[in-house]
C-alpha cells in the first residue's frame, strides 16, 4: 500500500512538473517577471501561497475594506489548490487563452486597410465594432480606444493595438 501511495505521489509530482514547465512556455520572460512582480505584492505574508488572509490585504492596501469572505472564496476556488507562483501563472494562463495570437488579430484588422498603412480611420473602426457581429457598445469602443495609438488625424495604430492586446503593454523603443 506504501508503495502505490508513494508512486502516486510521484505521479502527481510529475504532472505538477509537465504543467508547471507548460505555462512557463506561454509567456514571454518579461510576462513572467511582471507576474512574479504581481504575485509578492498580493502575498501580503510572504509565505509563498496567496490565500484569503492576502486577498483582504491587497485589498485593503488598495482602499477596499468591505470584500465579503464569500467573494474572496470564489476568487480561492478559481484555482484548483493552493495558489503558489506557478498555480497563479496557470490562472492567469487560462484567462488569457482566449486571446487570438497577435498574428491572427493583425491579419483581421489588415481586411479593413486594402492600403497596408498599418493605420484605421477611428471613426470607421467605431462603426463597425459597433454595427458587426458582436457588436461593442460605445463604452467598449471608447475603452479600447484608451489603449490604441491616435494620430492626429483620427487614425488608428492597430499594428501597436494588436501589440497591447497580445502582450499587455506598449513596446518600449
Amino acid at each position: 500500500m506504501a508503495s502505490r501511495k508513494t508512486k502516486k505521489k510521484e505521479g502527481g509530482a510529475l504532472r505538477a512538473q509537465r504543467a508547471s514547465s507548460n505555462v512557463f512556455s506561454n509567456f514571454e520572460q518579461t510576462q513572467i517577471q511582471e507576474f512574479k512582480e504581481a504575485f509578492t505584492l498580493m502575498d501580503q505574508n510572504r509565505d509563498g501561497f496567496i490565500d484569503k488572509e492576502d486577498l483582504k490585504d491587497t485589498y485593503a492596501s488598495l482602499g477596499k475594506t468591505n470584500v465579503k469572505d464569500d467573494e474572496l472564496d470564489a476568487m480561492l476556488k478559481e484555482a484548483s489548490g493552493p495558489i503558489n507562483f506557478t498555480m497563479f501563472l496557470n490562472m492567469f494562463g487560462e484567462k488569457l487563452s482566449g486571446t487570438d495570437a497577435e498574428e491572427t488579430i493583425l491579419n483581421a484588422f489588415k481586411m479593413l486597410d486594402p492600403d497596408g498603412k498599418g493605420k484605421i480611420n477611428k471613426e470607421y473602426i467605431k462603426r463597425l465594432l459597433m454595427s458587426q457581429a458582436d457588436k461593442m457598445t460605445a463604452d467598449e469602443v471608447d475603452q479600447m480606444f484608451q489603449f490604441a495609438s491616435i494620430d492626429a488625424a483620427g487614425n488608428l495604430d492597430y499594428k501597436a493595438l494588436s501589440y497591447v492586446i497580445t502582450h499587455g503593454e506598449e513596446k518600449e523603443e
